[in-house]
């Protein structure tokens, strides 16, 4: 389901979801194809990559979670970067099929990865948006600070004009 959402290109140039996942001569070095094989092969060994959003039997929308620790962009990020220690979950993009817009998809998957990071285990989930007023289409993938905030997200830091760090703890589930 999650390759017939991206379909053959792979979403965002052949991202396939791995531009957190992997380092940045990493990313580059495996081209379209490897980064497809990157998250086949991390999603075959059992680690969590994000939840799809299915309506109708349809794939129509992704969001990327997982611990922080498995997104080595991140710590590098002037955006992204965050100290806040123990178990992490980010939630790095969103990929909403056309069909799938203005149906409120990435506000529901952001919802249930929150629910998805606490029961395995996290402390507390960060999101990377950007502002509302952002009318760029191509940053939309990180979602916006409203929707965060909607969510129970708090602001812990204003990053630059148009970008924020968000985190909402969120109770272990046992």
């Amino acid at each position: 389901m999650f390759e017939r959402l991206f379909g053959p290109g792979g979403v965002q140039g052949g991202c396939w979801c791995s531009f957190f996942r992997l380092s940045g001569p990493d990313y580059k070095a495996a081209g379209r194809e490897g980064r497809k094989e990157h998250v086949r092969a991390e999603a075959q060994a059992g680690k969590p990559l994000g939840l799809l959003g299915i309506v109708d039997g349809e794939p129509l929308g992704w969001v990327a979670v997982s611990p922080r620790k498995d997104n080595p962009r991140l710590t590098r990020s002037r955006v992204m970067a965050s100290d806040e220690p123990g178990a992490v979950w980010s939630v790095t993009c969103f990929y909403i099929h056309r069909r799938g817009r203005r149906r409120r998809l990435a506000t529901a998957l952001l919802r249930a990865a929150v629910d998805y990071a606490a029961e395995q285990g996290a402390e507390s989930v960060e999101g990377y948006p950007v502002s509302d007023a952002t009318r760029s289409a191509a940053d939309l993938y990180h979602g916006t600070t409203g929707m965060f905030t909607g969510a129970g997200f708090e602001v812990v830091e204003n990053r630059g004009p148009a970008r924020a760090l968000v985190r909402r703890c969120v109770p272990v589930a046992r």
